[in-house]
């Protein structure tokens, strides 16, 4: 019996040893260096015991393991080559498990990802329970890694090369059924005990095991590197990776040469060159950036960081949503997903069932996707309550408005509404650009008046910008918090002004693209480069998808002065509006000309209106306007205190609007061009284009410093 705080030994009267994995002091099991340490001496433990005829090797916990230890991973490599021989460190010890003649197996109780399914690949045999709640395979990629700890090399051994590089390169998370037809485990079991059961059975009858990558006789499926079908994988893999990510994402680049480099040479060396892929993208701006906002960023965002430090808990279990347009019917089906009773009111109960059928119409989706039941969507619709009763609100514990975005039209349903709802309950408006303290003055208690602005479709998009008027209370920005992380969404707060953060910041990438349309860049310029730099579509494209007519109508709401760019964006879209009837993807025609039934295409009437001209601008140019400009409002808006840390600017952008992750985010993005660089270039195209592009003096300050934009305000 061995036992500490990362896991247990035993062997029972059979001879049958037990590794299970419970590492005590962490949330959950990760594969770290100092897990793998007394992992490997249990281990050889077993291995040098005549007496021992296997292992089993299990969870303790829930999940199997979570991955590797990102924290560590986030940190700068000091070393490379200490680095580098730490890695190999680790291939050494499990490759002496893989070959000491002993079955080990995996008796997989939980989740097993990234490090923890390679893990699970040291073992001979691999064994699942069959619950749709566990999930499988190597998420890596997804925070700009590769499989490092033998991954990379081994998953085409079992699943092919293609099926392979899907796993590995989009970072697939298999269902243990799919796991199992894919070949990336071996059986499925139906309870613990069976799937112990299973293992102990296994070793008895296997007891002199080989890995696949260890069998001259086994053939990779599919077939080899070398073979018509592998060639051509591979070769289409190249094709479609640059497509998707432009150079941006080295390790993507990095897995396809491990699995071209390692499927031609012996195991050993196959692993040795992952290792060195590994250190190498482990030493990525890339891989920091996407490890600090994707996962590290977002998760203290998911776990409600935001809330202000000792507000008791706020518990929403019945929400009242005041508009059940798309907007009111998206925020109604994650509610009561999240298991909340809502009351959806409109105008008529003929509008508010229409925006409970879409939840209707969700369910059906899931359920014909074999992703809910019947039941499921039966249990949810009876959770949403259509209604034209303004008194139905009496008794919610938070009310969003989501009606159209007028002033006078929020101030009316604010007053109707706050005349019914407790006096000690929490007002929230989805307006994505009206400041919410303009809109609090027509509340009777502005500390419980707030601003909880959704992104479309809401079912989709995870972020929730909440904003925090003149005379909000902290007790109203743990009650907005509490229910963003309940509805399992990600909540950033933010503090007051017209257009926030994100719809102020998105604009400026709107209006960049047109402002280089209106000077000669051809439109297919604009929206391409776009798109290479990451954007998921390009500016013009955006902006026929929230509408022509909509920037408008904010813009003519704004009663403040306005300035030059912004007269400027104004008025392209007017004379595009107006003057051409081009309004917006819906109608058909922005743009973009939107044939029924083809694909879209950019509309031909823009040569006509803007004379392109190839050689407007070149493509680095066009591209630094693009990003910049988006990265400068960004860092305004910390500067100026609507953003409350840069962190939050990073996740808003990035789930907000699509910025790119592999720059970290838009504030981030300063410092991944180098913030000296940025500084330069803005400074120039503020000669060039005017003030748009003038540099606050706190960014000058860091950049004369050498510092961080992190480092702003310490």
């Amino acid at each position: 019996m061995l036992q500490n705080e990362y896991l247990s030994y035993t062997v029972d009267r059979g001879g049958i040893a037990t590794i299970t994995i419970n590492q005590v002091n962490e949330p959950a099991n990760l594969f770290s260096l100092e897990f793998f340490k007394p992992y490997l001496e249990a281990a050889q433990q077993a291995i040098h015991d005549d007496s021992v005829k296997g292992v089993i090797v299990t969870s303790g916990r829930s999940m199997f393991m979570a991955g590797g230890d990102l924290r560590f991973l986030a940190q700068p490599v000091e070393d490379p080559k200490l680095f580098f021989d730490t890695v190999m460190e680790i291939h050494t010890g499990f490759r002496a498990v893989e070959t000491s003649g002993k079955p080990f197996v995996a008796a997989i109780n939980g989740t097993a990802l990234g490090g923890g399914m390679e893990l699970c690949l040291t073992c001979h045999h691999r064994i699942a329970i069959n619950h749709p709640k566990i999930k499988l395979g190597f998420p890596e990629s997804k925070v700009g890694l590769l499989p490092g700890g033998g991954g990379t090399a081994k998953a085409p051994y079992l699943l092919g090369i293609q099926n392979g590089l899907m796993y590995l390169l989009q970072g697939t998370e298999a269902r243990p059924e799919k796991a199992l037809k894919d070949g990336l485990i071996d059986a499925l079991a139906d309870s613990p005990e069976d799937l112990l059961a299973q293992a102990r059975q296994w070793i008895l009858d296997n007891p002199q095991p080989i890995q696949p990558w260890d069998n001259k006789r086994h053939r990779i499926p599919g077939g080899a590197i070398w073979t018509p079908n592998g060639m051509q994988t591979l070769m289409g893999a190249v094709g479609n990776i640059t497509k998707m990510t432009h150079g941006n994402y080295p390790a993507q680049k990095y897995i396809l040469s491990v699995v071209h480099d390692g499927l031609q040479v012996p195991i050993d060396r196959a692993l040795e060159i992952e290792a060195r892929y590994f250190t190498k993208v482990c030493q990525s701006k890339e891989a920091k950036n996407m490890i600090r906002t994707g996962f590290m960023g977002m998760q203290a965002a998911k776990k409600g960081k935001a809330r202000p430090k000792g507000e008791p808990k706020y518990e929403v279990k019945k929400l009242g949503i005041l508009g059940a347009g798309m907007m009111g019917a998206g925020i109604a089906y994650v509610s009561a997903k999240a298991g909340m009773d809502v009351v959806l009111k409109d105008v008529s109960v003929e509008n508010a069932e229409k925006g409970k059928a879409y939840s209707q119409k969700l369910m059906e989706k899931a359920i014909s996707k074999n992703r809910s039941t019947p039941s499921t969507a039966q249990a949810l619709l009876a959770r949403i309550h259509p209604t034209d009763d303004p008194k139905t609100m009496e008794g919610c514990d938070l009310v969003i408005e989501a009606v159209f975005e007028n002033p006078t039209l929020k101030a009316t349903v604010t007053q109707e509404t706050e005349a019914v709802l407790s006096p000690d309950k929490v007002f929230g408006s989805n307006t994505s650009t009206i400041p919410i303290t303009q809109l609090a003055q027509a509340s009777e208690r502005p500390e419980n008046f707030i601003g909880i602005h959704f992104f479309s479709p809401v079912d989709k998009m995870p972020l929730v910008e909440i904003i925090v008027g003149e005379k909000t209370s902290p007790k109203a920005i743990a009650a907005a918090v509490d229910y963003t992380v309940a509805i399992r969404k990600v909540p950033i707060v933010v503090n007051d002004s017209r257009g926030f953060f994100t719809s102020r910041c998105f604009g400026t990438f709107v209006s960049e693209g047109m402002f280089l349309l209106e000077e000669g860049v051809p439109a297919a310029m604009i929206e391409n480069i776009a798109r290479q730099k990451g954007m998921p579509v390009g500016p013009l494209a955006v902006h026929d998808e929230v509408t022509l007519t909509l920037s408008l109508h904010v813009f003519e709401s704004n009663p403040g002065e306005k300035k030059p760019h912004e007269m400027r964006a104004y008025n392209l879209v007017k004379d595009l509006v107006e003057n051409h009837q081009r309004t917006s993807k819906k109608d058909g025609a922005g743009f973009y000309d939107y044939p029924v039934g083809e694909k879209k295409r950019l509309w031909k009437g823009l040569a006509d209106l803007y004379n392109p001209r190839v050689d407007a601008l070149d493509k680095e140019t066009i591209a630094q306007r693009l990003m910049h400009r988006q990265a400068l409002e960004s860092y305004r808006c910390l500067d100026e205190g609507v953003l409350n840390a840069s962190m939050d600017g990073d996740i808003g952008s990035v789930l907000g609007w699509g910025f790119p992750i592999y720059t970290g985010g838009a504030i981030s993005y300063i410092d991944y061009v180098g913030i000296e660089q940025f500084v330069a270039d803005c400074d120039a195209y503020m000669g060039k284009y005017g003030p748009r592009w003038e540099v606050p003096a706190s960014l000058r300050q860091l950049a004369g410093a050498g510092k961080s934009v992190h480092d702003f305000g310490l």
